[in-house]
């Protein structure tokens, strides 16, 4: 199997400074993914933006996992809302200059 976008998730875990069961406990929550390639867990690449922000979020404010199943899913409604906002910005100022 080509693992060219896979990435050892010991490496991040040293990397990080966390523990493996905290990964282990974010795939139980479905935050990640995680395969298991020859008897080692990895993480795929396009996860890495997301796991750093979990870690960050887990680091340095100091939230549970569950707290960042939270978070993460207010940011993400911010951010809906930020491109909803935009998007009426941007029709209201074709209304305007009309």
């Amino acid at each position: 199997m080509k693992n060219d976008n896979w990435i050892l998730l010991q490496t991040i875990s040293s990397h990080y400074k966390v523990e493996l069961s905290f990964f282990t406990y974010l795939q139980e929550l479905g935050l990640i993914e995680i395969k298991i390639i020859e008897q080692s867990p990895y993480i795929h690449s396009d996860q890495i933006y997301i796991l750093e922000r979990i870690i960050r979020i887990h680091q340095q404010l100091d939230v549970n996992p569950e707290g960042i199943d939270i978070v993460l899913n207010l940011l993400q409604k911010i951010e809906h809302l930020q491109k909803d906002l935009i998007a009426a910005q941007n029709r209201l100022r074709l209304y305007e200059t009309a």
